[in-house]
C-alpha cells in the first residue's frame, strides 16, 4: 500500500471521530491562525490537507475565497457539511495530493495547514509546492505537533504514533521544521510554542480503531511506570495515562 492510499484509508474511518473531537476542534487553536495569518486572511486562501474544515470555516468569514484542499472524499464531505452549516458560500473544495497541488503557480494571498506536516511522506515536496503556490508576499501558516530534539525520544514518540495510526510518516523536531520551512525558501515572521495535555483513551478514540486500543495501551503504560517519557511527558495520573502535544505554529513569507 502506498503512503496516500494509507492516508486516505485512516482518514476515511476517522472522518467521524476527528471532526467531532474537542481536541482537534481547538477554539483557541483557530484562533491563534486567525492572528497568525493577518491582512493576508481577507485574501484567496489554501487550507491545505484541510480535513473536517474547522480552519476553512473560520477562515471563510473574512476571506475572499478559500479552498479546502485535502486527499481524503470523506473529510471533504465534513468540510462542505461544516461550511454549509456556517453559511459560507465561498468555499471551493478539491480533491488532491499536498505534493503535486492542481493549482497556478502564486495563486494564493494564504496558506495554512494544521496537524499535517508529520502525515506527508515527502514534506520537502509539499512546502516547495505552498511556496510556488503563494503569492510573492503572500503568506503561510504552518501548525503542527513536534518531537524532542533527541533523536532516542523522537524516535520512540513516532514510534507510538505510528502504531496508533499508520499514515502517521514522521513528526520532526522543531530545528528540522524550521529548516525545511527556510529551505523551501520562506522568511519566517512569527513562531510559536504550546503544550496542549491529552489522555491517552481520549487520543485513541479518535483513530476509531479498538483493535490497537488495548496493545498500545499496555505498551505506553509500560513505558511510562519505567520512567520513559518518549519526550511527550508520559505518566500516569489517577491511574489514568496522560501526555502532551508540543505545537509549534511558524507564520512565514514569501518575499515579495
Amino acid at each position: 500500500m502506498d503512503h496516500l492510499t494509507r492516508v486516505r484509508e485512516e482518514f476515511t474511518r476517522q472522518a467521524e471521530t476527528f471532526a467531532a473531537s474537542a481536541a482537534i476542534a481547538d477554539d483557541q487553536l483557530t484562533r491563534r491562525f486567525q492572528d497568525a495569518i493577518g491582512a493576508a486572511g481577507a485574501g484567496k486562501i489554501l487550507d491545505l490537507a484541510c480535513g473536517p474544515g474547522i480552519v476553512t470555516a473560520a477562515l471563510a468569514g473574512r476571506a475572499k475565497a478559500v479552498t479546502a484542499f485535502d486527499a481524503t472524499p470523506e473529510m471533504l464531505k465534513k468540510a462542505r457539511q461544516r461550511c454549509a452549516k456556517a453559511g459560507h458560500a465561498n468555499v471551493h473544495f478539491q480533491l488532491g495530493n499536498a505534493e503535486t497541488m492542481p493549482f497556478e503557480s502564486g495563486a494564493f494571498d494564504a496558506i495554512v495547514t494544521r496537524l499535517a506536516i508529520h502525515h506527508f511522506a515527502e514534506p520537502k515536496r509539499v512546502l516547495a509546492e505552498m511556496f510556488r503556490v503563494l503569492r510573492p508576499g503572500g503568506t503561510a501558516v504552518i501548525a503542527d505537533v513536534i518531537v524532542s530534539e533527541d533523536p532516542k525520544e523522537a524516535a520512540l514518540q513516532n514510534a507510538i504514533e505510528i502504531i496508533r495510526d499508520p499514515s502517521h510518516a514522521r513528526m520532526l523536531p522543531d530545528t528540522e521544521l524550521l529548516s525545511l520551512i527556510a529551505k523551501a525558501g520562506f522568511e519566517v515572521a512569527s513562531q510559536s510554542t504550546w503544550d496542549k495535555s491529552r489522555e491517552f483513551e481520549e487520543w485513541m478514540g479518535i483513530v476509531n480503531e479498538p483493535q490497537r486500543v488495548g496493545p498500545l495501551r499496555t505498551m505506553v503504560r509500560a513505558l511510562a511506570e519505567a520512567g520513559r517519557t518518549a519526550g511527550m511527558g508520559l505518566k500516569i495520573e489517577d491511574d489514568k495515562i496522560v501526555f502532551f502535544h508540543r505545537w509549534r505554529m511558524v507564520a512565514a513569507k514569501k518575499a515579495g
